[in-house]
């Protein structure tokens, strides 16, 4: 894997590995995810604005 298309959260330490068909997100256990899995399981819960899942609650 390419650590050139990956960000890191500096709140939660996900990497989110960025792909042409659409964003990968590698959990620091089990399968990767997508981005609205992440909210569901995360980003919901917390309120700090470093979270850079943030704008997926606009959808």
């Amino acid at each position: 894997m390419s650590e050139l298309n990956c960000e890191v959260c500096p709140v939660c330490k996900v990497k989110i590995q960025k792909l042409p068909m659409g964003d990968r997100v590698l959990f620091s256990f089990g399968a990767p995810g997508t981005r609205e899995m992440l909210w569901k399981r995360v980003c919901q819960h917390t309120q700090d604005r470093r979270c850079i899942n943030r704008e997926f609650n606009a959808k």
